[in-house]
């Protein structure tokens, strides 16, 4: 399976995942949803359903196939939507040894009365047998989800065998989740740290989309920064004209160094996401636009055209590392690998590269 990042651009900061009561909770997700969740670009192991940032599920299914190795069982669990592979270590109960026979004996008050040994020795079978499953028996598992080998899995904290002769656990199970999913899961999150005012993080956010909108309105290729500074200045809260006599100056920036500072947040968050670049860094700071700056769109195609012509990437086509490698040679130093991705992204989409494997490409 391909691994799936979350788009920069749509992922929310990491400081506002825990205002999301999904992030702090076993998910009940369907295995088809688990299995395509994309993964953050910030924190690996943390993944995205809909923007609610989720790292830990629960699921109940049928197995379907088993492995049983000297610390852990691994079973696929089938839901009905999808089959996902469940790691589940063996605990402390399945190294030690039962206690002896000879302490079977040994009885509380008269003969026929409660036997501690015994009853401990039953206890421990039976917690042996909900963990030892067998192919068509239920389970329920929960735990992190991790990608191993390029395989979504669930690496289980907590799993057991689950007994229900008449589905009730189940039809339960069927009715619950549906719930959850149209009153939380398919809700985009609300992650407002502040009810007051927007977050510096939010007002930078939006300054990214306006510039963006610029750039789709105008087809703008290339920009200096004062060519969007303007657009910017309804973000910048009013500053009062004139004070009353009793008032003391505020001390803090002015209207016209938060609005350069801002701009500057913006721009940078639109570099990091490889929207724009620098081709060359020099006083004179002209920013391109890489959807539109079909000089880099060209030299990219013709990297992968040539070299994937070679024998040695014949078969899997040209690795994205090698491509950026070629790209800063032939085109511009300063072309990032998140600026790369949208190229051959947008490449791809035309049909002029197709990928091969993960971060492998080739051309028609």
């Amino acid at each position: 399976m391909q691994r799936a990042a979350m788009d920069p651009a749509e992922e929310p900061p990491s400081m506002l995942w825990g205002l999301d009561p999904v992030f702090s909770a076993f998910a009940r997700l369907y295995v088809r949803d688990i299995l395509v969740m994309t993964e953050s670009t910030q924190v690996p192991g943390i993944y995205f359903y809909k923007l609610h940032p989720i790292y830990k599920v629960d699921v109940l299914g049928t197995v379907v196939y088993k492995r049983e190795r000297d610390d852990f069982f691994c079973y696929g669990v089938d839901d009905g939507t999808g089959v996902i592979n469940c790691l589940c270590w063996k605990n402390d109960l399945f190294k030690e040894e039962d206690p002896a026979p000879s302490g079977a004996q040994h009885s509380d008050g008269a003969q026929g009365g409660f036997n501690l040994v015994a009853e401990l020795k039953k206890l421990r079978e039976t917690q042996r047998s909900r963990c030892r499953l067998e192919i068509g028996e239920l389970l329920r598992v929960r735990g992190p989800v991790k990608t191993s080998r390029q395989q979504r899995e669930i690496m289980a904290s907590t799993f057991y065998k689950v007994d229900d002769p008449v589905m009730a656990v189940q039809v339960a199970w069927m009715m619950d989740v549906p719930q959850l999913y149209r009153l939380c899961y398919d809700k985009p999150p609300q992650l407002q740290p502040d009810a007051a005012g927007d977050s510096p993080i939010s007002v930078v956010g939006k300054a990214t989309n306006i510039i963006k909108d610029f750039f789709k309105q105008k087809s703008v290729t290339r920009f200096r920064p004062y060519d969007v500074q303007d657009l910017l200045q309804p973000l910048i809260p009013c500053q009062p004209q004139t004070a009353s006599a009793d008032q003391e100056p505020v001390a803090g920036p002015s209207a016209c160094q938060q609005l350069r500072q801002l701009l500057k947040e913006a721009l940078q968050v639109l570099q990091d996401e490889g929207v724009v670049y620098r081709k060359v860094k020099s006083q004179d700071e002209v920013y391109n636009v890489t959807a539109r700056d079909t000089d880099l769109l060209i030299a990219v195609k013709d990297v992968i055209r040539e070299d994937s012509r070679r024998e040695k990437y014949a078969e899997k086509g040209c690795h994205i590392l090698h491509v950026l490698s070629a790209v800063r040679q032939r085109h511009s130093l300063n072309v990032s690998k998140a600026t790369l991705q949208l190229v051959l992204k947008s490449l791809e989409c035309n049909s002029d590269i197709v990928s091969t494997s993960e971060d492998h490409y080739t051309a028609f």
